[in-house]
C-alpha cells in the first residue's frame, strides 16, 4: 500500500508473469520488475517492441489478475486508460462518450476539457466523422474527465504524424500540469518521454525488467536544450551500464 503522506502513490512489484506458448510451455514476459511514482509524478516506460510494457499496464489496470506479485495503487483509485486504439462507441457522439465515462462531470468542466483539446467544434460528431488525431483527443477527455487518480496511457500518440504527436504531447503536458495525476506512460519514443515524464524507466527485453531509472526534477516547461542534451547523455550512460 502507499505509505502515509503520499496518498497518490503508485508502487508496483511484479514477480512473475508468464503466458502459455502456442508450443505448449510458458513464454515468461515480466520477471522482477519494481517500480514507484509519487503523487502527481509522470513516469514513462521505455522499452522494445513486444517486452511486456502493454501487459503490465493491463495489471495495473486489474485487468490481468494472473500474475506474482503487487500493486498498490494511489487512494481512491480512480482509474483512468487512454488505449493505443481510442475505443470510442461509434454508435455514440463525442460529447455522448465522454459523459457516458464521466456522468458526474458538470458542463463546466467538459467545456473547459474541450476548449483544452481543441474539441468544442467537434463534440457533436460521431467517431466515424472524426479524424485519428482528433479520435485520441477525445480518448484524452474520457479519462481526464473522470478526475483520475491514476492515469495509464498505452502510447497515446502511436501512428499519428510528427507534428500532430507533437502537438497532442504538449496538450497532454498542459492537462496534468493544470490537474496533477499520477501518471503512467507507455512509449518507444525517448524524446517523447523525456519531454513529459518526471521519471524514466527503462524496460530490457523479455522477460521484462527495468534496467535503468532516470528521474527529471526540472519542470517540462523550463527544460533548456542543454538539459535535454544533458538528460540524453545521461540515459545513454546508464543504459551502458546495464
Amino acid at each position: 500500500m502507499p505509505p502515509a503522506g503520499d496518498l497518490g502513490r503508485l508502487e508496483v512489484d511484479v514477480k512473475h508473469k508468464s503466458f502459455a506458448a502456442a508450443s505448449g510451455g510458458k513464454l515468461h514476459v515480466l520477471q522482477g520488475l519494481v517500480l514507484s511514482l509519487g503523487g502527481g509524478e509522470v513516469g514513462a516506460l521505455v522499452g522494445p517492441s513486444g517486452c511486456g510494457k502493454t501487459t503490465l499496464l493491463r495489471i495495473i489496470a486489474g485487468l490481468d489478475r494472473d500474475y506474482e506479485g503487487s500493486i498498490g495503487l494511489p487512494d481512491h483509485g480512480r482509474l483512468g486508460v487512454v488505449f493505443q486504439e481510442p475505443r470510442l462507441l461509434p454508435w455514440r457522439t463525442l460529447e455522448q462518450n465522454v459523459r457516458l465515462a464521466a456522468p458526474e462531470a458538470s458542463d463546466a468542466t467538459l467545456i473547459a476539457l474541450f476548449r483544452a483539446l481543441g474539441l468544442e467544434a467537434h463534440r457533436h460528431l460521431f467517431p466515424g466523422e472524426l479524424s485519428l488525431g482528433l479520435a485520441r483527443r477525445a480518448a484524452l477527455a474520457r479519462a481526464f474527465a473522470i478526475e483520475p487518480d491514476l492515469l495509464l496511457l498505452d502510447e497515446p500518440f502511436v501512428s499519428l504524424d510528427d507534428a500532430l504527436a507533437a502537438r497532442l504531447r504538449d496538450e497532454l503536458a498542459e492537462l496534468v500540469t493544470r490537474r496533477p495525476v499520477t501518471t503512467l506512460l507507455v512509449t518507444h519514443n525517448v524524446d517523447e518521454a523525456i519531454g513529459l515524464a518526471n521519471r524514466l524507466f527503462f524496460l530490457s527485453d523479455s522477460p521484462t525488467r527495468v534496467v535503468a531509472e532516470v528521474p527529471i526534477a526540472r519542470p517540462r516547461e523550463r527544460r533548456t536544450p542543454e538539459e535535454l542534451a544533458a538528460l540524453r547523455a545521461e540515459i545513454a550512460r546508464k543504459l551502458g551500464q546495464t
